[in-house]
């Protein structure tokens, strides 16, 4: 099964061709407060760049509907991914431009805390809204949650569950032989500094993905 890649907090054009000729599946364009942090002028920017095969991922974090829809009419997004507390409003789907929503993919980050037991429950019930979960340490974080002990809590559920927080080329091999994602995401493992991807961090964590799954 191929694991899909996302190269979170994208900033430049360069930077996402680097990322593409490595062999992500999808890039991350942040829309919330980090060093990281792009306008909908400068993704949309960027986006006009790059092939149509790639996702282009929008993060938000706990934005409103008309905030999330703004920047989806103004920039190519193929998918949106949101951080925060609570429940999505479903009004951040009916807000979308018609001609788009079906097709995006829609992300929900679920920061993953020490105390597992009880803690995905709530994926029983997973709103029509959302297609895809991201498991993450916090935002911006930097630091890896325990794979093992979330994927033996997650049981027999089954989706699109992608693993994000401290991976980087050394570990990420790990983090997929100890939790089995659908996909992984990295930001900071990839990095020279804040913003500024490393080209041969980028294709290490690529390949060491690759071999995982040949394992």
């Amino acid at each position: 099964m191929h694991t899909w890649i996302k190269i979170c907090g994208t900033t430049c054009v360069e930077d996402a061709l680097k990322s593409i000729e490595a062999g992500a599946d999808a890039l991350g364009f942040i829309f919330a407060p980090s060093k990281r942090r792009v306008t909908p002028e400068q993704a949309q920017a960027i986006i006009r760049e790059l092939p149509s095969g790639v996702e282009k991922i929008g993060v938000f974090m706990n934005a409103g509907a008309k905030e999330i829809g703004r920047v989806v009419k103004e920039v190519d997004l193929t998918g949106i991914q949101m951080h925060g507390e609570g429940d999505i409003p479903s009004e951040v789907y009916s807000s979308l431009p018609k001609d788009r929503r079906d097709g995006l993919r829609k992300i929900k980050t679920v920061i993953v805390q020490r105390a597992f037991e009880g803690m995905f429950d709530f994926l029983a019930a997973v709103p029509d809204v959302v297609n895809t979960w991201l498991f993450d340490s916090g935002a911006g974080s930097g630091q890896a949650f325990d794979w093992q002990a979330a994927r033996a809590e997650l049981g027999q559920r089954q989706g699109q569950f992608v693993i994000a927080g401290g991976l980087k080329p050394d570990n990420v091999s790990d983090a997929i032989s100890a939790f089995n994602p659908w996909g992984v995401d990295v930001v900071s493992g990839v990095e020279r500094q804040p913003g500024q991807k490393d080209p041969e961090k980028l294709k290490a964590f690529v390949a060491a993905v690759r071999r995982a799954k040949q394992g």
